[in-house]
């Protein structure tokens, strides 16, 4: 919940900014992407009763952040008081505040402008908007190049929803989660062993209902429409408790940025430790995490490993990354100082170019926030594209 919050509030920001720029009340940057304009830095907060936003935002625009949070909400299911937490009444505290300009001039300006480089070049104008390593990784265990584990717990967290929305779980209630442990051999997926459903629920009902309908309803549809298979001895556990009707805010306090790893590779891939949501596109936690799946990914639709991550560093108001690798653990089908070299030729990582090649100067985070960043292959999602594939495989002389 926090974090589709915050990236509404960014998806409002941005999109009223565009808006103003196309009815000439903001004249363009003329930097790529504009990303010397806008910054957002949104933190949510949620607990019983209540919803605080803070955090640092420059921009031209105005929104309605509580307006925001109220529809946020009860769009995601909580609309009534019985649920325990109702957006029509809860309380919203605004406590956002302007960015720091001892940030903003480090992306305004970037330390190559500063010290006389970035003449012919405008990528080389823009700073990274903070210090840090990020990680990308893909692998071939599924269609979408994403681990096994990860895929089939954020397919069945969608398909969770989804009963519950079309009515055909109708006392489910909007908390939720999802666990899958699949066995290894060799190193590929042979099955699912245990599978692990946490789901809010109306108090009237039946918990032995329940499970049943959580297995026949999410879990298996799920598998079968993944042609995975259960194990012979394998354990699906539903509400292991036997009752989970305190759900939401009213139950766990939430914050903006609490489920890292079930954003990205529910953790077969590192993670730099950087969130993303609410984060504009100069933030590298972000863009560059993103642009970093895309290496990972293209890499391995090429062909030239089946696993690959891929690790980018940056410093504060520095144009280039500071370090990029790239890890294939043994998979490789060239020389990992190959695939470095073309990742380098290949992949432009800084901010601006990134930000530019993605098209991340748009509305499109919100979507971000539920079931995962990678490994859904939606229009808006640019980096799950395989657009460099075969350069890279030219470029390794990979037949």
């Amino acid at each position: 919940m926090c974090d589709q919050i915050s990236d509404a509030i960014l998806d409002a920001i941005i999109s009223k900014e565009i808006e103003l720029e196309r009815e000439g009340y903001i004249a363009p940057s003329g930097q790529p992407a504009d990303v010397s304009r806008m910054r957002c830095a949104c933190e949510t907060l949620a607990t019983t009763g209540l919803v605080a936003v803070a955090g640092e935002i420059r921009t031209q625009a105005y929104v309605d952040v509580p307006a925001i949070v109220r529809e946020v909400v009860c769009g995601i299911g909580y609309d009534r008081a019985k649920y325990g937490f109702d957006g029509t009444t809860c309380g919203v505290v605004n406590a956002i505040h302007e960015q720091s300009p001892d940030i903003a001039q480090g992306v305004d300006e970037s330390w190559e402008a500063a010290h006389g480089g970035a003449a012919d070049d405008p990528y080389e104008r823009i700073g990274a908007g903070d210090q840090g390593m990020m990680f990308g990784y893909a692998c071939d265990e599924t269609s979408t190049l994403m681990p096994m584990p990860i895929y089939l717990a954020q397919r069945m967290s969608e398909r969770l929803a989804a009963v519950r929305k079309d009515g055909t779980l109708d006392y489910l209630r909007p908390d939720g989660k999802t666990q899958v442990s699949v066995r290894y051999e060799d190193g590929a997926p042979k099955w699912v062993e245990k599978v692990v459903v946490s789901t809010q629920h109306a108090e009237e009902a039946p918990y032995e209902r329940l499970r049943a309908d959580v297995v026949e309803q999410v879990v298996r549809p799920v598998l079968a429409g993944e042609g995975v298979a259960l194990s012979p001895d394998a354990e699906i556990h539903v509400n292991p408790t036997g009752r989970f009707v305190i759900g939401g805010p009213m139950g766990d306090c939430g914050l903006t940025g609490r489920k890292v790893i079930v954003d990205t590779y529910g953790g077969m891939g590192r993670h730099g430790g950087g969130a993303f949501s609410g984060k504009d596109c100069t933030k590298v936690d972000r863009s560059a995490a993103y642009a970093a799946r895309w290496v990972a990914k293209n890499v391995v639709a090429a062909g030239l490993a089946a696993r690959c991550e891929v690790q980018v560093a940056y410093a504060i108001g520095v144009a280039r990354p500071v370090s990029l690798m790239v890890e294939t653990f043994g998979t490789e089908k060239a020389a990992v100082g190959a695939i470095e070299r073309a990742v380098a030729e290949g992949f432009d990582l800084r901010p601006g170019a990134i930000i530019d090649a993605l098209d991340l100067r748009r509305p499109i985070y919100r979507k971000t926030a539920a079931y995962g960043h990678f490994g859904r292959e939606l229009p808006e999602f640019t980096w799950e594209r395989t657009d460099r594939a075969e350069d890279l495989r030219k470029t390794c002389r990979l037949a």
